[in-house]
């Protein structure tokens, strides 16, 4: 069942500085397609919520700095969020504000805007924070929005870009290299990956319309693609379930060689990227 996630991208017919654009594809997916014979406690989900509501909390701010009741000017708004942190090329390349590329995935320019992003963080973060702990969903949020800031800001120069689209993405990548990687512990594999690859493909395709900068979801995407393969790896079940004593189960390593050449290889794609 897909959502809508939107990446806000000045475009479109008329290419200024002063528009902004809307890009919807956020997705959810419920956790019952992931059955995993797996014997580790869930962590409880704590920093999915936070980022929740630092998110509200911003944009409260925002729509107080820019008065919105009153102003109902996209120009003005514009250059308020400019002001405030959006991503605008210029800035981060000629004036040398890389904290742009941060900043930009904690604003939303409207309420729809924020309502779908944060939709899709709920359905797919508490997930993934469950099952791997709020560190490693925290490294995964934050590098793949800058990656997605990054890869915006190479191929796109005539507008700025607010939106959590690109962490979001990042995490829907993280959700297919775990698959991937740990792909011999699910029980239900052909369901857990068509499931995943439709709802990925159909929110990369909306990023094709117009007015939808599909550059971040990609650059989001791939970024957290590769951490997943870093991040996310499972120990083998026989290690897992002789309470990691590899004499009785014959295992001598806690993870498979697969998992260790996409790890090394992971690794080397996100340092030359």
């Amino acid at each position: 069942m897909a959502g809508g996630d939107i990446e806000n991208r000045g475009g479109g017919a008329k290419r200024n500085s002063n528009s902004i654009n809307d890009s919807s594809g956020g997705s959810y997916i419920s956790s019952s397609t992931y059955m995993i014979d797996d014997t580790e406690p869930q962590w409880a989900s704590w920093l999915v919520p936070v980022f929740l509501v630092a998110n509200v909390a911003v944009f409260v701010v925002v729509m107080y700095v820019n008065n919105c009741p009153k102003h109902k000017l996209v120009g003005k708004c514009v250059a308020r969020l400019k002001k405030l942190g959006a991503l605008e090329w210029t800035k981060v390349v000629i004036n040398h504000q890389g904290w742009r590329l941060i900043t930009c995935i904690w604003l939303h320019a409207g309420v729809i805007h924020l309502l779908a992003n944060m939709l899709s963080l709920i359905f797919i973060g508490i997930r993934l924070e469950q099952q791997f702990g709020f560190v490693r969903i925290g490294i995964l949020y934050l590098v793949s929005g800058f990656g997605g800031s990054v890869l915006s800001s190479l191929f796109i120069r005539n507008n700025i870009s607010v939106g959590a689209s690109g962490a979001l993405f990042g995490l829907l990548g993280a959700m297919l290299s775990e698959l991937i990687t740990n792909w011999t512990i699910y029980t239900n594999k052909a369901s857990a990956l068509l499931t995943l690859v439709v709802i990925i493909v159909i929110n990369l395709a909306i990023g094709i319309l117009p007015h939808v900068d599909n550059f971040t979801h990609i650059g989001g995407f791939l970024t957290g693609f590769l951490l997943g393969f870093i991040l996310l790896p499972r120990p083998q079940l026989g290690w897992l379930e002789h309470g990691n004593i590899p004499v009785r189960t014959g295992l001598k390593s806690k993870y498979k060689p697969h998992q260790y050449v996409l790890w090394v290889a992971s690794i080397v794609l996100l340092v030359v990227g």
